[in-house]
């Protein structure tokens, strides 16, 4: 009887991590999800607690973490993703990119797992060519407030690139760009959930810059299917790869869309841009089409439809939300 393989998920109690999981167990993994709790939350993996091929753990990678058996894939996912949350402890947050990523890696070697990095459109800083292709190499302040998350992204594709070409292990490593979906944590601070969720309840919507500033949003599913077909590359193909949705919007256009679906009579609130806020995010996903065979499927009007149900089915009594962390 052939072994059933198993995958590892850090930050698998958090957005993207917990949907992850959701594949990795329909496609027949026994899945160990590690997280800490920092940002991630039980509530997101209540439903596979009690499944016999879903562990959870835990752990802040930060420390080492030994673990018996056999081990076939690592998605390393762990590390605060909003500035909110990752500005609240910035030299932890870059040390979970860093030495947790490093611990991950020598996991890997220990059990000859292939391993896979998430990391960020961020390694991009505020880039000052549009769009941005792999081969860009960003304009990022290393002494600003977002240079924890920004800077630990970069210095763990290092680490992942050399450890490829030290220990021969196989490695993969996927840029994010702006991600959206259920399980988003209201308070996280990102703009798709703070618009939907001020939009709720009637507050106006926080604005910062003019609003011309671009994103690209990219829907959950969309994101996490390429994820997995990164992981089932041959092993020369270690990227990077973007991972996105080319398509191109400004903040005062997702603002309206969003007031117009919710039914709200917020209005638009503009206040000054932080620093190092990036003014076009964009992604080339030329690679992602000729390698992974992946573009995204979810317009942003459905995929906004979705969240916007989701962040409702939160709502609890009069205009107040249950805030669970994620």
């Amino acid at each position: 009887m052939e072994r059933q393989q198993t995958a590892i998920v850090t930050g698998g109690a958090g957005f993207l991590g917990s949907h992850l999981c959701d594949r990795l167990v329909s496609e027949g993994y026994r899945v160990i999800c590690i997280d800490s709790l920092l940002t991630g939350s039980l509530d997101n993996i209540g439903h596979l607690m009690d499944r016999p091929d879903f562990e959870f753990i835990q752990h802040d990678i930060i420390q080492p973490l030994h673990l018996p058996g056999a081990v076939d894939r690592i998605y390393n996912l762990a590390c605060p993703a909003s500035p909110k949350k990752y500005e609240l402890d910035p030299v932890h947050t870059f040390n979970t990119s860093v030495i947790g990523g490093q611990n991950m890696l020598n996991m890997a070697v220990d059990k000859g797992a292939r391993i896979l990095q998430a990391s960020t459109s961020e390694v991009y800083g505020d880039p000052s060519v549009s769009i941005q292709s792999e081969d860009y190499r960003g304009n990022v302040n290393p002494v600003g407030p977002r240079s924890c998350y920004d800077e630990g992204k970069r210095a763990a594709e290092t680490l992942f690139h050399d450890f490829r070409q030290r220990y021969g292990i196989v490695t993969k490593i996927v840029r994010i760009f702006n991600t959206y979906g259920p399980r988003m944590s209201p308070d996280d601070g990102r703009v798709v959930s703070n618009f939907i969720v001020q939009a709720l309840r009637g507050e106006d919507l926080t604005i910062y810059g003019d609003g011309k500033q671009t994103r690209s949003f990219c829907y959950v599913d969309d994101l996490i299917r390429g994820m997995c077909l990164m992981m089932d590359t041959p092993e020369n193909i270690a990227g990077p790869i973007n991972l996105g949705n080319p398509e191109e919007h400004t903040i005062n256009e997702l603002a309206r869309m969003i007031l117009q679906k919710t039914g709200s009579s917020s209005k638009l609130s503009y206040f000054d841009l932080p620093k190092d806020d990036p003014h076009q995010r964009r992604p080339d996903i030329t690679l992602a089409r000729e390698i992974l065979h992946c573009e995204p499927e979810i317009p942003l009007s459905e995929g906004l439809d979705r969240t916007i149900a989701y962040f409702r089915d939160l709502l609890l009594g009069a205009g107040t939300l249950r805030v669970v962390a994620g």
